[in-house]
């Protein structure tokens, strides 16, 4: 008996392989261009997510649509991380805004914007930062604890910014005489008051902007009332006599920034600007002389004046930038502070002298700053100077113009 063979076994299924034309009729995976449009468009996140559905589908179903998938893939990755870098630029301020939304909370005041001040209001500043580049205002009675007070709101009249160097300049000189005219017993103010100014930058100008605000800052101590003494507040001869002086005084804070060698014609226009300024002191002091219990300090104080004039007259006709030097020396050394004192004293006015008078620096040479604030960095010679000014503290300088701060 014969054994019949094994059945035979068939052999393993096998996919026929696609055709050229198999794979032209397979469908285009919907996700791949949804990836490359969504990644360009709005979300690059949701394109990132769009590519890898895409990729993951066509691997399995074999349908068409890769490269699209790859290229969204690619947009969205590159989209997002630009996306990424610019809100972490432009987070840092945002979270500095932030957080100082709590000192914002503890502000005494009304939110006042700064073109609504006035001369005579008092504000304070988030911190105390005067020197904010862009405070916010809290008006308050001047009778509670402030941080400055407007000692004027105008408005410069130039149609074109003139540049950064001279809106410096033209606000700090319309600043001072908008203190000397609000305060006007320069000697009464305290030591930790401060000239401050708000102008408009280069790129605020271009906005209309040309609101120029000066300020009296106290922010050092915590101080109340008012320092406003102005000439409604003073008798008519205290007003007079203190007009004319802090308007000498004004003069010779002008000296040119340059140096003397090389701007001696700018140099001989400051020194006739001081002499017709201590002409006009001059005329007053000689009123003075007809009053008993003015005359004997007035007189002094007129031979000093006088005296003073003449060199700076010498001055104002120098040839040379050593006869100049010289006559600015003999000039400087005539008035004494014990004069002044006592005069002022004739006059009811303060006599406690100021530490910017004590600290008159020694002339002759191009004029030098006193030492600015420690919270204010030296001005930049090299920067733009069309960067436009920012907040500012300035101090009188007797004998040379103002100490500003860089920005």
């Amino acid at each position: 008996m014969s054994t019949p063979p094994p059945p035979a076994w068939p052999p393993p299924h096998r996919r026929p392989a696609a055709s050229p034309q198999a794979e032209g009729d397979a469908e285009l995976n919907g996700f791949a261009p949804a990836s490359l449009l969504v990644g360009l468009l709005c979300l690059p996140p949701l394109g990132i997510v769009l590519a890898v559905v895409a990729l993951v589908q066509i691997s399995r179903k074999g349908e068409r649509g890769r490269p699209l998938a790859l290229a969204g893939l690619a947009v969205s990755l590159v989209t997002t991380a630009a996306a990424l870098f610019t809100v972490a630029q432009a987070a840092g301020p945002l979270f500095e805004r932030l957080d100082a939304l709590e000192q914002y909370e503890s502000v005494a005041g009304e939110l006042t914007v700064p073109e609504e001040l006035q001369a005579g209001d008092c504000f304070n500043v988030p911190g105390g930062d005067l020197l904010d580049e862009d405070p916010l205002f809290y008006r308050i009675d001047c009778a509670e604890v402030h941080q400055g007070e407007v000692t004027s709101s105008t408005l410069l009249g130039q149609p074109a910014f003139p540049g950064g160097r001279k809106v410096k300049r033209s606000a700090a000189e319309a600043c001072w005489r908008a203190q000397d005219a609000y305060a006007m017993d320069t000697w009464a103010l305290p030591p930790y008051a401060d000239m401050f100014y708000f102008a408009p930058s280069r790129e605020s100008w271009g906005d209309g902007d040309r609101h120029l605000l000066c300020v009296l800052g106290t922010a050092e101590v915590e101080h109340r009332g008012s320092l406003r003494r102005d000439a409604g507040m003073l008798r008519p001869d205290q007003a007079a006599y203190l007009g004319a002086a802090n308007e000498a005084e004004l003069a010779r804070s002008g000296a040119p920034d340059e140096d003397l060698d090389e701007a001696l014609p700018a140099y001989r226009e400051w020194a006739r600007s001081v002499e017709r300024a201590l002409a006009r002191e001059a005329a007053v002091l000689r009123e003075a002389l007809a009053r008993p219990e003015l005359a004997e300090p007035a007189g002094i104080r007129l031979k000093e004046v006088e005296a003073s004039r003449a060199e700076w007259q010498r001055a104002g006709e120098a040839v040379r930038p050593d006869d100049f030097r010289e006559a600015w020396e003999r000039a400087a050394r005539v008035p004494t502070v014990a004069a002044e004192r006592n005069l002022r004293g004739a006059y009811g006015l303060a006599t406690t002298v100021p530490d910017w008078l004590e600290e008159r620096p020694e002339p002759g040479g191009p004029a030098e700053p006193d030492e600015a604030p420690e919270e204010a960095p030296e001005e930049d010679p090299e920067a733009d100077p069309d960067a436009g000014p920012r907040p500012e503290p300035a101090r009188r300088r007797p004998g040379g113009g103002t100490v500003l701060h860089g920005i």
